[in-house]
């Protein structure tokens, strides 16, 4: 009986140690968010950057980071991730989708239901090594497979519909969604591969291999800019490469180098409303963002497992439609006009998100030439 009393009185002690570590937050147990607030560029200057969450495991839907988060759920390894080697992301209503190479399918981080689920294919929707994702406005999702050399189509609900995609027409590594049409870049025949979307019959190419302008060697990722123009990052030729929707050349950014507006393996781009595009660079591990001109504004991230690193980048995806899930992330005075979600192959922040916006109160007018 003694005994008894005695674990009783112990475990009276554990609990109302906890009670006092939620409500008080002493001992440096804190339940608000503690994470010092990465701004680029970094302040004073006035930041047009906050970085605000990683996404890699389950644990990382709760807004609080706190240390009394990492109490109770325990410190993250990798092997409860979600996902474990990305390259393909996307938001849709909600959600942040990400392709699993490594795991032959493709995650969810469902912000508004916090929850997180995982996508297997099985038969014609099996994926072998499924690489990107691009989700139309219906929510019909489509992937590419680089092992099976087809583009797979699931509808909003996560179903598998068909497949497109004949023996040796092409190594699918992006799609873009442009109306009725597929816009596939082929990494096999150094080509871009236009597509009926409804029938998947061939409309027509373009690019032939090799480094002049207008064509193309090794292209990966893809992109459409709000004026209609359609953005490939012409990865074994270092350089970004912009096209009409019919396939004329206009115009090329960047050229291989090691400095600011160059590039060493171009990989995800993004182009945000006004023609800033945001591209990767997987050798250099960071971002660069260049005006529609082509002039070089500035760059951040960095590898690391830092707060706001990333390691061996992909993909990257500008979103103005999801922006309500993320403001409770920002500073209280930087107020977001949209969000940049970047995958990483290796490393613990397997999704990145940051935010571009202004802090209030502070004086963004270009300085006067003296």
């Amino acid at each position: 009986m003694q005994t008894s009393r005695c674990c009783f009185r112990q475990l009276w002690h554990v609990l109302g140690l906890l009670s006092v570590l939620v409500l008080s937050g002493c001992a440096g147990v804190s339940t608000t968010k503690t994470e010092e607030s990465v701004f680029y560029p970094a302040l004073p200057t006035p930041p047009r950057i906050q970085y605000l969450a990683r996404f890699s495991s389950s644990n990382d839907l709760a807004a609080d980071n706190s240390s009394f988060k990492q109490f109770v759920v325990g410190k993250e390894s990798s092997s409860s991730h979600l996902v474990q080697k990305p390259y393909g992301v996307a938001v849709h209503e909600g959600k942040i989708y990400v392709v699993d190479t490594r795991g032959s399918g493709y995650g969810i981080f469902d912000l508004k239901n916090n929850r997180t689920d995982f996508i297997h294919g099985f038969g014609g929707g099996k994926m072998d090594k499924p690489i990107n994702i691009t989700i139309d406005t219906n929510g019909t999702k489509y992937i590419t497979d680089t092992e099976r050399n087809k583009v797979l189509v699931f509808d909003k609900n996560d179903q598998f519909v068909r497949a497109y995609g004949r023996k040796d027409q092409f190594k699918p590594i992006d799609v873009a969604v442009i109306n009725n049409r597929l816009y596939i870049s082929d990494l096999y025949h150094h080509r871009i591969v236009v597509l009926d979307k409804d029938t998947g019959k061939t409309l027509f190419t373009f690019g032939t291999p090799g480094s002049k302008e207008g064509e193309l060697f090794q292209p990966t990722n893809l992109t459409l800019s709000a004026d209609k123009h359609l953005y490939i990052s012409d990865t074994g030729n270092f350089r970004i490469q912009k096209y009409t929707l019919d396939g004329k050349f206009v115009r090329t950014y960047g050229s291989i180098g090691a400095t600011v507006g160059k590039f060493a393996r171009p990989k995800g781009i993004s182009v945000d409303k006004t023609g800033r595009l945001f591209i990767i660079d997987a050798a250099f591990e960071n971002i660069q963002i260049m005006d529609k001109t082509g002039t070089p504004l500035m760059f951040f991230a960095g590898p690391g497992d830092k707060t706001g690193n990333i390691n061996l980048p992909t993909d990257i995806v500008i979103d103005y439609d999801n922006v309500k899930y993320f403001q409770k992330y920002a500073d209280p005075k930087f107020k977001l006009e949209y969000i940049v979600l970047v995958a990483s192959q290796f490393g613990i922040n397997k999704v990145t998100v940051f935010g571009f916006g202004k802090m209030q109160g502070m004086d963004y007018s270009a300085p006067k030439p003296e």
